[in-house]
């Protein structure tokens, strides 16, 4: 059997992961009905659809299924192989993509840890809020927020992460807090970024059917954390997300642990293949060493 051609292959992918032909044929910069012939020319070749339509879009067909977990990893080894044919001097890149908060407030502070441990690598990161596709090559590792629910490739979760209320020091002082019960009339801050929300954390500690408006609302956690460090509030986030507030004192859990929720909010995420890679197993050795280093718990102390 003949190889097909590699846009075919790409024009396959794109529309496997964005379910549409023309989300695809957008992404690509192609016109809809060049995918669909791309497509049309795929399937001619294996002899068998790799799509069925239904109510809800495009859906793989079993075939499709095993097609797709094939080739996403052929067309990542192809692009880091013409990347190393291209490349004018030996330079191990290590290409991340975060989800914003995380990239920000956790990473991006110990970057200085990862260059002073891997001198030899050079660290490329991104973020933005989607999650990325692999099957370009070009992205080693992404680390993804929600619930770890991605098929085709491995999901590590980062462990001992923990959700709990922030406050600053100043505003406690200002504004004391003895107990769950008292946040009733103190100034919240809302975030839909945390898997445990104020109305789960006030059911989980025992105060019934709380119900509470809010002095600020935001969408990603970065936004309520530095609200929280100005004082305007106490905001429900996450432990790790907040660690160097925490360390640095603009923040300090209100409570003890007992009042913590964990949860596996953070995961690392890429291909199956990518594990042999050796600056992606550092990296993830690296990362998870840093967590259980520098983690604080709900007295506002490390580990270390």
């Amino acid at each position: 059997m003949r190889i097909p051609p590699v846009k075919a292959i790409v024009a396959f992918e794109c529309i496997a992961r964005t379910r549409s032909v023309n989300r695809a044929a957008e992404e690509l910069g192609l016109t809809a009905s060049a995918v669909s012939h791309q497509l049309s020319n795929l399937e001619s070749i294996i002899g068998q659809p790799l799509f069925q339509r239904t109510g809800r879009g495009l859906v793989l067909t079993p075939t499709g299924e095993r097609y797709l977990a094939d080739v996403t990893g052929s067309l990542a080894d192809l692009s880091r192989a013409t990347e190393r044919a291209s490349s004018r001097k030996e330079v191990d890149i290590l290409r991340v993509h975060s989800s914003p908060s995380f990239g920000l407030m956790w990473l991006m502070p110990r970057l200085a840890s990862f260059q002073e441990a891997n001198g030899d690598i050079q660290l490329n990161l991104a973020c933005s809020y989607e999650n990325v596709s692999f099957s370009n090559g070009y992205y080693d590792i992404d680390i993804r927020h929600g619930y770890g629910e991605w098929t085709h490739v491995e999901v590590k979760t980062l462990r001992g992460e923990c959700i709990a209320p922030l406050a600053s020091p100043k505003y406690l002082k200002q504004y004391p807090v003895k107990s769950p019960d008292d946040l009733l009339a103190h100034r919240l801050i809302f975030s839909e970024t945390p898997l445990v929300q104020w109305r789960q954390w006030f059911g989980r500690v025992g105060v019934a059917g709380a119900q509470k408006t809010f002095d600020f609302s935001f969408d990603r956690s970065y936004m309520s954390i530095e609200t929280a460090a100005l004082g305007l509030g106490i905001a429900l986030e996450s432990l790790m997300l907040a660690s160097v507030k925490i360390r640095e004192g603009a923040l300090v859990p209100v409570f003890d642990d007992a009042h913590s929720v964990e949860v596996g909010a953070h995961h690392l995420v890429y291909p199956s293949q990518n594990a042999d890679l050796p600056r992606v197993a550092r990296f993830i050795a690296w990362i998870e060493q840093e967590i259980e280093r520098t983690a604080p718990n709900a007295s506002g102390k490390s580990r270390s």
